[in-house]
């Protein structure tokens, strides 16, 4: 969701309201998701300054921390959210697995690509290891192009 040319709300900033609330702290939430705290506190910056009402409250530091929490106001825009996503995302799974169909595929630990495949004329074609972990830094199934 954009204001302008700023991500007012996505997936990733939903993501870092519910690590907010669950722990209390917005370096804890940044580390959960793997960032930094300067990201994650651009992340919060962005969304209270899109938004009518601030949706996260940061105390100010000091000995035992300022913590960080969900405005009543920031819980229901997550909730809401949340709920969208999940629409969403019963909505559109045909398509968009009639989509995943049509990408190419990258090799799978076999050696054999989708396109070499002689079951892929008749659309059956699957990873044949899809329950053996893939090497690291290889993927099994379908990716979009970067």
């Amino acid at each position: 969701m954009y204001l302008d040319d700023e991500i007012a709300l996505g997936p990733g900033k939903r993501q870092l309201l519910e690590l907010v609330e669950r722990h209390g702290s917005l370096s804890a939430a940044a580390r959960a998701m793997g960032r930094s705290y300067r990201r994650a506190w651009l992340m919060v910056d962005t969304m209270n300054r899109c938004f009518q009402e601030p949706l996260v409250h940061a105390g100010k530091g000091g000995a035992h921390g300022g913590g960080t929490t969900l405005t009543p106001f920031g819980q229901a825009i997550r909730d809401r959210f949340a709920a969208l996503e999940a629409t969403l995302a019963a909505t559109t799974a045909p398509d968009l697995a009639h989509l995943r169909q049509l990408l190419r595929w990258k090799e799978d630990p076999c050696g054999i690509t989708r396109a070499g495949c002689a079951r892929s004329q008749t659309g059956t074609c699957q990873p044949r290891h899809a329950a053996t972990p893939s090497p690291p830094g290889r993927r099994q199934t379908p990716s979009a192009p970067r």
